[in-house]
């Protein structure tokens, strides 16, 4: 009787040290296929003052209120892009307004705008293009979907003056296959850090990539509108004489005006 009982206590001890079996996990979802990854970078520094930046981000929201940015996303091979908005200033103030959303049909594009209508928006100082550049990098290689083209798309008033050189930047996202295009906002030209021809700089060192371009605002009528064109220009497909675009500036001191001009005024 001794025995049994021994053996039975002894069976029990081994079911009760027996190794958990590793449960069923859950395999990830592939990434979904999109014609195109956008990030849409925004310039909220402090020389953009309230009203210019509520122009800024009305743009965006119409823009994708619109009929003829449905009816781009409908033209695409497949039907769907992807997007992300993060605003910006210095290279330590980064703030992601509205997380990656796939854009599939209208009511899709109505509630990104909703949403970014009802952000708040938030200001910092300096301005770092590169720290835009890189974030935007970063938001593409976690984006999880697969892109036939992936885009950054940096709007601001203003040259790099904070972290690394934006063309460091601009050449590490080139190299990975990644565009981007600008849009310069030129509505002051006496500003304390503003620079001559912001729109040549941002061609001669920002922009890079097939097809990439500039497309300046030079008047707060034009928000929307140059807003919408560049957005539209970005969803439609690379047309297939677009060349790639590298800087055409032969000076790196064009690339560092910024950081020169803060350095002069500032002291450091």
């Amino acid at each position: 009787m001794r025995r049994w009982l021994y053996g039975l206590s002894c069976l029990a001890a081994a079911a009760l040290w027996q190794p958990a079996l590793p449960r069923a996990q859950t395999a990830a979802p592939p990434p979904e296929e999109v014609d195109v990854a956008l990030v849409l970078a925004v310039d909220v520094s402090y020389s953009m003052d309230l009203d210019e930046l509520a122009l800024q981000r009305n743009g965006y929201i119409e823009a994708f209120r619109s009929k003829q940015l449905h009816d781009a996303i409908d033209k695409g091979a497949i039907g769907k892009i992807a997007v992300t908005y993060f605003e910006w200033a210095g290279g330590s103030f980064q703030y992601i307004v509205r997380p990656w959303k796939v854009i599939d049909g209208p009511a899709a594009a109505m509630a990104f705008a909703e949403e970014l209508g009802e952000a708040p928006t938030r200001r910092g100082r300096r301005t770092s293009i590169s720290g835009a550049i890189d974030l935007g990098v970063q938001l593409l290689e976690q984006s999880n979907v697969t892109a036939m083209r992936r885009v950054i798309d940096i709007s601001g008033d203003g040259a790099n003056n904070d972290g690394r050189p934006v063309t460091t930047a601009r050449d590490e996202a080139g190299a990975k296959g990644i565009a981007i295009n600008g849009l310069p906002v030129m509505l002051k030209q006496a500003g304390y850090f503003d620079i001559d021809n912001l729109d040549t700089y941002y061609t001669d060192c920002v922009i890079t990539g097939i097809g990439a371009f500039v497309i300046p605002i030079r008047e707060k009528s034009q928000f929307v509108e140059a807003t919408k064109t560049k957005l539209l220009r970005e969803i439609a497909e690379a047309p297939a004489d677009a060349t790639f675009h590298k800087a055409q500036s032969g000076n790196i001191a064009t690339c560092l005006a910024g950081e020169r001009q803060w350095r002069d005024r500032m002291g450091n």
